[in-house]
């Protein structure tokens, strides 16, 4: 789970570059500031089931950091550490899926779902906010309220794109005894 060689790596460059562009471009904005609806989450969750922890983590966090610098000239830190903790919590179900063996069924289901919960719920209720009132000083009523909206969509995001990802690519993989 926590080994990390050629294969991860190169999966994780080419997934904080897809990430970073769904960040910039692939967003529904709303009704709380500086919030949205992000697809970026989706695919950082399928990247995560598929290649781990680490691997999850790195491709949030890189991929958030880049998208805030090039938009707004430096990354909002609290934020992208949080991504990157989402990303580490989505990758806890990397072989618990039955993805990488071309199923998807409903175990599967229920655990990438109950995963992804769990690591929404950690970085947007907790430590996003926690680190906007500590390190930025932003007041704690908006910097919870972004949060809470955050984790919300992002549960969304994943639960539905997400599940929708994992199953067309459990579709792409030749199943256990197929060939036969």
């Amino acid at each position: 789970m926590f080994k990390f060689g050629t294969r991860k790596m190169v999966a994780t460059g080419i997934g904080a570059a897809l990430f970073m562009v769904l960040f910039m471009f692939v967003k529904v904005p709303s009704w709380v500031p500086e919030t949205q609806f992000q697809t970026a989450y989706a695919l950082g969750s399928l990247m995560a089931v598929l290649f781990g922890p680490i691997a999850g983590f790195l491709i949030q966090f890189i991929g958030h950091a880049l998208s805030d610098a090039i938009q707004y000239g430096s990354p909002w830190w609290s934020w992208v550490f949080a991504s990157g903790v989402s990303g580490f919590v989505f990758g806890l179900a990397y072989k618990r899926t039955g993805v990488e063996v071309g199923e998807f069924k409903t175990r599967g289901v229920i655990t990438f779902n109950v995963i992804q919960v769990i690591g929404n719920v950690v970085a947007w209720l907790v430590v996003a906010p926690l680190l906007d009132v500590v390190v930025y000083s932003e007041p704690a009523q908006l910097a919870f309220t972004q949060g809470a909206v955050a984790a919300l969509m992002n549960v969304v995001s994943c639960g539905v794109l997400g599940s929708l990802l994992l199953f067309a690519w459990a579709k792409a993989v030749p199943s256990r005894g197929s060939l036969e």
